[in-house]
């Protein structure tokens, strides 16, 4: 058994949906099973409806109305046929997250977020299961909350490994061309759950723990995993293999080639990774496995934006210590703010966090009855991993460091 995932980016449009195809009839697709994600940038016109919903009611069909002309536009395209069923099973998913917004009366944002952000790609696998139905490649349709079990943390599920295993065994026919989605659970209580933001590639690697799969591979626009991110810097270079460890750091430290979560249970059962372009299937792309730690070693650049340092400072000059950090990190677990950085002295802690939930407007007020609170928003965490000073001088040109933090094969430098 193969796992196969394509993200938003392979399935975009009408052009990637065949070319998925085409991927499958060069590779082979016997004994496989497919998690799509949602097409193109269809999580963000999801989450346009959600914020609507809350914030905007008057611009909520508005929002809903984009979401059914990108994707019937893509049908259009697929099928020749104007009354073709997926027409009709496409419709029912967008009336499912309709008639959900009308009866709903939780005001909870991340509930109704994993409600209705989630049929992005229950829309997106009805159209590209359809599609391969068309073409002859004979496929079962599988709905992945049915297989993947969580508890309800909405927006950042944590997987109930037992029963889902008990799940994937029990509902997975391992000997014929399986779809399911990406990023999408279900809680005890068989509401919608999701594993976060990009965690369709989790979501491959918890079908392949579960299937004990011979492998996975990450089908992307570039060539496989690169020392950089090309969309931030200039120049990149490909990786030929990295081991389970440094790709463990690598995604630690915010490498967005690789979800954080996905090469845990991988390593628990020694599933290779590979990473491979859907432009060039046949390339031998990134593998993730067992052995050499990096090929080639060159320095590895990571950049997180738009991310908060905050300086605390004792008001009467005392020691902050151990019981004023697990106060704290409590707090920043509370507010759901992640911390990349730490760096403290006798009298002050710094901290570089990622206010993705925007829990920081909450707590500031809560750390200023404690410390002095000096807040930097919107700073940018270099991570260099195999760094030199040559690679420590190409970040350092044109920036302000307010912290630089070094260890023997990682340094990190917060900067504006």
């Amino acid at each position: 058994m193969r796992i196969f995932k394509f993200g938003g980016a392979s399935v975009k449009d009408a052009a990637g949906v065949k070319n998925v195809v085409q991927v499958l009839k060069e590779v082979g697709h016997k004994d496989t099973l497919l998690v799509i994600s949602a097409m193109g940038k269809t999580t963000n016109a999801m989450e346009q409806v959600v914020d609507a919903y809350f914030k905007q009611k008057n611009g909520l069909e508005e929002a809903i109305q984009i979401v059914v002309d990108n994707h019937k536009a893509i049908m259009d395209e697929l099928f020749e046929v104007k009354n073709h069923a997926v027409h009709g099973q496409v419709n029912s998913l967008i009336e499912e997250f309709r008639g959900f917004l009308m009866w709903n009366k939780s005001p909870k944002y991340a509930f109704v977020y994993d409600q209705v952000v989630g049929y992005g790609e229950l829309l997106s696998t009805t159209i590209v299961s359809a599609y391969l139905n068309e073409v002859g490649l004979t496929n079962h349709w599988l709905d992945v909350r049915e297989l993947i079990k969580t508890d309800n943390s909405y927006r950042d599920a944590q997987v109930n490994w037992e029963r889902t295993e008990e799940e994937v065994k029990q509902r997975v026919n391992t000997g014929e061309l399986n779809i399911t989605q990406g990023f999408l659970g279900s809680d005890d209580n068989n509401f919608t759950t999701t594993l976060g933001r990009e965690g369709s590639d989790y979501t491959a690697a918890i079908l392949a723990y579960c299937l004990k799969a011979d492998s996975v591979t990450i089908w992307k626009d570039v060539p496989g995993v690169l020392n950089a991110d090309p969309r931030h810097f200039q120049e990149t270079q490909l990786l030929h293999e990295i081991s389970y460890r440094e790709a463990i750091e690598l995604a630690f430290y915010g490498a967005s080639v690789i979800h954080p979560k996905t090469l845990q249970p991988l390593q628990g059962k020694g599933i290779p990774l590979h990473v491979k372009s859907f432009l060039n299937p046949k390339a031998n792309g990134t593998t993730v496995g067992k052995g050499t730690k990096i090929t080639p070693e060159v320095p590895c650049f990571i950049v997180k934006k738009n991310q908060v340092l905050l300086k605390l400072s004792s008001l009467d000059f005392s020691f902050i210590v151990e019981e004023n950090m697990s106060e704290i990190f409590k707090l920043f677990h509370e507010h759901r703010l992640k911390v990349d950085l730490i760096q403290n002295s006798a009298i002050s802690f710094s901290v570089c966090i990622d206010n993705k939930f925007g829990g920081l407007h909450d707590l500031l007020p809560i750390l200023e009855k404690r410390f002095k609170v000096t807040c930097h928003t919107d700073v940018a965490l270099y991570t260099i991993r195999h760094f030199d000073e040559h690679s420590v001088e190409k970040i350092l040109n044109g920036y302000t460091v307010l912290v630089e933090q070094r260890g023997k094969e990682t340094v990190q430098l917060v900067v504006n």
